[in-house]
């Protein structure tokens, strides 16, 4: 058991009374001494539970789990945060392979791989396949693999997660953080954790079909900053494609059976300028944000000499 007191266990939850009694008991034989949990207004006793078991109990000012990991990341005052589900799906015992990297400083952010070692039936059918569908759309819009972007254990700097523009209230956060840690370079590490059914009575408050929808409009919608060349050239692609189309059938009417559309024809030639517009202005803010990304990495790497070299200075004083 190590010495967490640098560590402050946040636990969002909503209606976990099945569950969150064991989790706190957990993470407290672990040797956690700092648990915060934000409720977004359980109407079961979760919070009257946490509050028996003498950890911080915030009812959150919003809802959804996303407003929640925001706002008590401004509470915040341990340099560590390990962020876990209050439905006792995530085990206490794989917290020191979730924080070690952040105390080795090898990274500032760790996701735990439910996909290393799950339960059987911890996870539906369905569940799986929308997990791996928006991994896959993670790795083709970002170019980063992360395994399990959609993990609820996190460890991760608070320095870090403040950088963040984080804006989802939903379940959509996790994707978030995923994207900014790509944004703004963040070393991320993925470790493999153990993935549990949940408790008998433990009912999950995500529904698959709304908020995966959800996560991959926020994938999709952060490309816009990370990836302007997919998010503006898959738009432009689609219009030239409907252009073409159109330009295809004006072209089989006029051919075929002598009867022109020249509205359609004028539809199809502005899809098609504006399709290729698109794709332009996608390569250009792609060029943009590829400089951006250079000069932020200069200005950090000059940040860092001078810190060291300020750090020098003072040790031979």
């Amino acid at each position: 058991m190590g010495d967490w007191s640098d560590v402050c266990v946040l636990v969002p939850t909503y209606n976990e009374a099945a569950a969150i009694g064991d989790v706190l008991t957990g993470f407290r034989e672990q040797g956690f001494e700092h648990i915060l949990v934000i409720d977004g207004g359980s109407t079961d006793g979760t919070r009257d539970i946490a509050r028996e078991h003498g950890v911080e109990v915030r009812r959150q000012s919003g809802s959804g789990k996303g407003q929640a990991v925001r706002e008590a990341i401004s509470l915040i005052d341990q340099p560590y945060v390990l962020l876990v589900d209050g439905d006792a799906t995530y085990r206490p015992e794989d917290a020191p392979v979730m924080l070690d990297p952040l105390v080795d400083g090898e990274a500032e952010h760790v996701i735990g791989n439910r996909f290393a070692d799950m339960e059987a039936g911890a996870m539906s059918r369905l569940n799986r396949a929308g997990n791996r569908l928006i991994n896959a759309a993670f790795r083709s819009v970002h170019g980063r693999d992360f395994a399990d972007i959609l993990s609820g254990y996190r460890a991760f700097t608070t320095e870090s997660a403040r950088r963040f523009a984080l804006t989802a209230d939903g379940f959509g956060i996790e994707t978030e953080m995923a994207v900014e840690c790509v944004k703004h370079n963040v070393p991320t590490e993925v470790v493999p954790i153990t993935y549990q059914r949940r408790p008998e009575g433990a009912d999950t408050n995500l529904s698959p079909f709304r908020d995966g929808a959800v996560i991959l409009l926020t994938l999709y919608r952060m490309a816009k900053t990370n990836n302007p060349l997919f998010y503006f050239g898959s738009i432009g692609g689609l219009s030239m494609l409907a252009g073409i189309g159109l330009g295809v059938y004006v072209a089989v009417e006029w051919f075929t059976r002598n009867v022109s559309h020249e509205v359609i024809a004028v539809l199809a030639t502005l899809a098609i300028i504006f399709g290729v517009q698109l794709l332009i202005f996608g390569v250009l803010s792609d060029m943009i944000v590829t400089l951006h990304r250079e000069q932020l990495h200069f200005i950090e790497r000059i940040a860092s000499e001078d810190d060291s070299d300020q750090n020098g200075t003072s040790d031979r004083n």
